[in-house]
């Protein structure tokens, strides 16, 4: 399940994004592929996990919750920083009988979460923004293409210089 979510996210490109951009835009991603297995999808779900006080009377939310017609619930929380609420969050939703997936995003040395959550990664680059305040997001996968091909069509001849070239003597009037 996480490798078919990979590969659907392996094609994602984007330039100059906000953090926020690139969360939706991946959150998008996810819910796409999701509808695609043929699951209904719901973003922003209700999780089993009561918010700290003084709201523990509501609760935390999952980027994108999946009613399978076979199968367990899978429940995907998308981020860009390794979250000790995000891990407790997918624990919980493990306990209750739901596929906890993380999809971690960012520039890399993502720390593999406990069992059973899955996780997909997604290398993002990331530079400072122009105004110094945020930080730009880009994703230019390389493309497999071969090298280009080398030939000596349309090579000629050349002809061999000297160096140092010697300078001319200005004219003198």
């Amino acid at each position: 399940m996480e490798a078919s979510l990979a590969d659907h996210l392996a094609g994602l490109t984007f330039v100059d994004l906000t953090t926020d951009e690139v969360t939706a835009l991946i959150v998008d991603a996810v819910a796409a592929w999701a509808t695609d297995q043929g699951w209904r999808v719901y973003r922003r779900a209700r999780s089993v996990v009561p918010l700290p006080p003084p709201y523990e009377r509501q609760h935390s939310v999952l980027d994108v919750a999946c009613a399978r017609p076979a199968g367990p619930p899978v429940v995907i929380e998308v981020d860009h920083g390794h979250r000790k609420r995000t891990i407790d969050k997918l624990l919980a939703e493990a306990e209750a009988g739901r596929v906890p997936i993380w999809v971690r995003w960012g520039t890399g040395r993502f720390t593999e979460p406990p069992p059973p959550i899955r996780m997909v990664t997604l290398d993002v680059a990331a530079r400072p923004a122009p105004d110094g305040k945020d930080r730009r997001h880009t994703r230019r996968p390389e493309p497999d293409r071969p090298a280009p091909r080398h030939s000596l069509d349309g090579a000629g001849t050349a002809t061999a210089v000297v160096l140092p070239i010697p300078l001319a003597e200005p004219d003198r009037d």
